[in-house]
């Protein structure tokens, strides 16, 4: 008999993986199979093991077209849980605020199939505290009431009450209403509220490209239509939002406005990603591949003189492997280790491991050149050397230590793994000023996972192709593409520099 699923309905927050609650995280990192909506960070998702199921089942922010009917979604969270798997229903903002948790919940309720609900920050609190606008305030404001401005289709136009609405002491706050924002607000305007009290629409909260449009609840969205406000948006009303409390610029930085497309795999992704809002760039996480570890099976180092690793990637696996085999870091004792850049080095590292050699060029090349110049390099001949990385790699390393003379293994530690992206994930990194590629198989599997795969990076309009070296570079020629920027230092330091630079 299978084991009992669970059903979590988890809140994501707004769209930031610095607003999921520990739980959320901790059930993410647990979860077997997980439905998530369209505001889920790929970060948030990239939490999730190896082998579990990902299923999109979000809509379109303007046309709310669903990929699955919420009907659909409730047979699939049974389907699952049924089977045994313990399973996440990840949802922007809050489950039982304008989420359909409540209804998901009767559902699993009424099905017999045990669930537990994990709430979530709500967009509300999120939007209103980024744009400094507080909900409630002494003499202006004692109360505040969440409104969906999305109409339901089913009870037709007069599902919201108005006239209520107008008389409402207090804030409104007003969900998923950019398409209706102009019919909203003359609505409240027609039923009495104030043609000139203050309003604002927040605009991508949780999100470096966060806007906030102020202005008087009759002449908002115009304002809000020549600013180009797009969902997901959320609009604030009442004396509260004519408040002014923020006391320095929103976004600062030598990249600020500038927004760049990640498709490097995690965790890596969120580095990169890190280190271009420290500039004030606005991020958009699309990781296109997953590192999958191969089993660890045991590694004796003994017989080697030379240990190569080629990228952090591999370093965890490697340092699995010796402890699979009964032994630790005093095993490598008198061996000289290798890493192909700086990165392979700080990974190394952070297990305690000090990198022997690192080149000048991060590349296999530049590790051959760098040993060429060294003792072990030109004593080669009759020695044994390990190379240590991914599944499918060039050869160029274990070739360039076979023409010195040694007797070279290569150990797979992991391979990679084309990662599916969500269309509204898709659509956000090919609207970006740059896109990134910190590989080989970056390119593959980004290219992979466009519906119309390159043809989109073939238009005049396209982002800038920032490449991380000349392997990187050769690999989106191959598909017909030309990269635009080479980082001169093969490296994530290098690629910001290359990006910062160009910008300049």
């Amino acid at each position: 008999m299978a084991a009992e699923g669970k059903v979590y309905l988890v809140g994501g927050g707004p769209g930031a993986l610095r607003y999921l609650t520990l739980r959320a995280v901790e059930l993410i990192e647990q979860a077997d199979a997980i439905l998530y909506d369209r505001l889920i960070p790929a970060e948030a998702l990239a939490l999730a093991k190896p082998q579990a199921e990902l299923i999109y089942v979000g809509k379109d922010g303007m046309r709310g077209e669903a990929v699955l009917p919420q009907r659909q979604i409730e047979e699939r969270l049974i389907e699952l849980a049924r089977a045994g798997k313990r399973v996440v229903r990840l949802k922007g903002g809050d489950p039982l605020i304008f989420g359909r948790g409540g209804e998901e919940a009767s559902r699993l309720a009424q099905a017999g199939v045990p669930f537990e609900i994990v709430p979530g920050l709500s967009a509300a609190l999120a939007a209103a505290a980024e744009a400094a606008i507080p909900l409630t305030y002494r003499g202006l404001a004692s109360a505040v009431a969440l409104v969906t401005a999305h109409e339901d289709p089913e009870k037709g136009e007069g599902s919201l009450d108005f006239a209520a609405l107008a008389r409402f002491p207090g804030t409104l706050v007003l969900y998923m209403g950019v398409g209706r924002l102009a019919a909203v607000c003359r609505r409240l305007i027609e039923a009495g509220r104030e043609r000139h009290e203050p309003a604002a629409i927040v605009e991508r909260a949780g999100d470096p490209r966060l806007r906030v449009v102020r202005a008087p609840l009759g002449d908002l969205p115009q304002r809000a239509q020549e600013a180009g406000i797009s969902p997901p948006a959320l609009t604030i009303v009442g004396a509260v939002a004519g408040l002014q409390l923020e006391s320095q610029p929103r976004h600062a930085g030598p990249l600020a406005g500038v927004t760049v497309t990640v498709t490097r795999a995690q965790p890596q992704a969120g580095q990169l990603a890190k280190r271009l809002a420290q500039l004030g760039a606005a991020t958009v996480e699309a990781p296109a591949i997953r590192i999958v570890p191969l089993p660890a099976e045991p590694l004796d180092p003994a017989p080697y003189a030379l240990i190569c690793l080629t990228s952090p990637n591999g370093v965890e696996p490697f340092v699995e492997r010796l402890l699979a085999g009964g032994r630790d870091l005093r095993s490598l004792a008198g061996k000289t280790v290798a890493a192909i850049g700086p990165g392979t080095a700080a990974a190394l590292a952070s297990r305690g491991i000090r990198a022997d050699l690192v080149p000048r060029r991060f590349v296999a090349e530049g590790l051959l050149e760098a040993l060429a110049e060294t003792e072990l390099g030109r004593s080669l001949r009759g020695r044994r050397a390990l190379v240590a990385r991914a599944a499918q790699a060039r050869d160029t390393l274990p070739n360039g230590l076979a023409e010195l003379g040694a007797e070279v293994d290569v150990i797979p530690l992991y391979e990679t793994v084309a990662q599916p992206l969500p269309p509204p994930l898709a659509e956000r990194a090919l609207a970006a000023d740059y896109i990134t590629f910190t590989a080989a198989s970056t390119v593959r599997s980004f290219l992979a996972a466009l519906p119309d795969g390159a043809a989109p990076l073939k238009r005049a309009d396209r982002p800038k192709l920032v490449s991380i070296g000349p392997q990187t570079s050769a690999e989106l020629r191959r598909h017909g593409l030309e990269p635009d920027l080479e980082a001169a230092r093969h490296d994530l330091d290098g690629l910001v520099e290359t990006i910062l630079s160009h910008h300049r």
